[in-house]
């Protein structure tokens, strides 16, 4: 098993979001909204044609279920876009009622895309109830943990896969609770030994991915760089990892090079908003029709009802809006559901240029009992109003 049935959504994928326009209702059922781009020749478009043919001669078959489900989640956090995940859903809910634990970590895995935690949660534990060696489920579990901040739950879930043999999930899941908890040193390392373990291509990209942000929050950007070229090698479709690497050559201020590695993604959110800030940065023609497009998914996000969007939606009001006021009341709302860095650092920006001091306190409280000891972190702590002690 890879860490693409571990770690990678939970971590990071929780960044995509719709890849639609502004919202409409079809004036009838037949009426085609949109075809997904496929080429002839296409081996995913084949893959897919064949695992739909499968569950249609057997649609009572939960492996055959299972297969499909899974290889459309995949191909949603390769390619950012959320319709895979509705295409996943309307497979796994044709059967809600089920003991196998496959299926069971598929639909919590589904749920804490929705960012439904405690849902997702209890289909993970009824899951390992089934199955207690199913690894898969007990690796979501500690990515959700982590996601939520509850690093001694999520320790207990890196434990467990210790004790289950599974060295590489385990030493990941460590690594990152060791770096969100105050000791980047040693999660660069445990990160670092588990790369030396990793045989499936996925769990190199994605501990090369983890390894340049945990390299770029201890002060070293060379080595950081390092790890995300080395990921980017690979040569896999990875939007979390695209994501990561345009927020580092932003931060750096190199926008034009963001704009080389992301022109050709317009259609995930996630990374269409990084190229809105390279194109503004930069004053580029497309720039105020990258901010349109964002501004519209926004919209159709929210008539959906939809709320996993909030961070990002906070990051484009602050940075190319300058609304600090709505900024920071998406960042807040945000981090009552999910509290990784990037989330504290968003309500931090964000409460910093409102001037509102209280809607920081969360993440300057997690600053403190966590330990988190990125620099940059810790300034804006410092500067969002209220010192946040000493590192551990």
């Amino acid at each position: 098993m890879s860490f693409r049935g571990g770690f990678l959504a939970a971590t990071g994928l929780l960044l995509a979001l719709g890849a639609q326009a502004a919202p409409r209702t079809p004036t009838n059922d037949a009426e085609v909204l949109e075809k997904l781009p496929t080429r002839a020749g296409d081996s995913t478009a084949r893959e897919l044609s064949r695992l739909r043919a499968a569950l249609v001669q057997a649609p009572t078959d939960e492996a055959a279920a299972t297969q499909l489900a899974w290889r459309y989640f995949d191909l949603a956090m390769a390619q950012g876009d959320p319709r895979y995940i509705g295409y996943a859903d309307a497979v796994v809910s044709r059967f809600p009622a089920t003991n196998s634990a496959a299926l069971l970590t598929l639909r919590g895995m589904l749920r804490q895309y929705r960012h439904d935690f405690a849902g997702a949660l209890s289909d993970l534990d009824q899951a390992l109830k089934q199955d207690p060696g199913y690894a898969s489920a007990q690796a979501w579990r500690g990515a959700i943990f982590l996601v939520k901040a509850d690093y001694a739950a999520a320790g207990q879930a890196c434990d467990a896969l210790q004790r289950l043999g599974r060295d590489v999930l385990a030493g990941g899941c460590l690594g990152l609770v060791q770096a969100y908890g105050g000791q980047l040193d040693a999660g660069y390392q445990t990160l670092q030994k588990s790369l030396g373990l990793a045989g499936f291509p996925e769990d190199k990209l994605w501990l090369q991915t983890r390894l340049g942000e945990v390299a770029a929050w201890r002060g070293q950007p060379a080595q950081a760089e390092a790890h995300y070229r080395a990921a980017l090698a690979l040569g896999r479709d990875d939007v979390y990892l695209l994501a990561a690497w345009t927020d580092f050559l932003l931060d750096a201020g190199r926008p034009a090079e963001v704009v080389q590695w992301l022109q050709a993604w317009e259609a995930s959110d996630s990374l269409l908003l990084r190229l809105a800030e390279a194109g503004t940065a930069l004053q580029l023609p497309d720039a105020a029709r990258y901010r349109q497009t964002m501004a519209d998914r926004f919209a159709a996000a929210r008539a959906r009802g939809d709320t996993t969007h909030r961070a990002e939606e906070a990051r484009f009001e602050l940075r190319l809006r300058q609304d600090a006021k709505r900024a920071v009341g998406l960042a807040r709302d945000n981090y009552a559901v999910q509290r990784e860095p990037r989330d504290a650092r968003i309500l931090l920006e964000a409460a910093i240029a409102a001037q509102d001091s209280a809607s920081a306190q969360p993440a300057r409280d997690w600053l403190r009992s966590s330990g988190f000891e990125d620099a940059r972190l810790r300034r804006l702590g410092q500067a969002s109003g209220t010192d946040t002690g000493a590192t551990r």
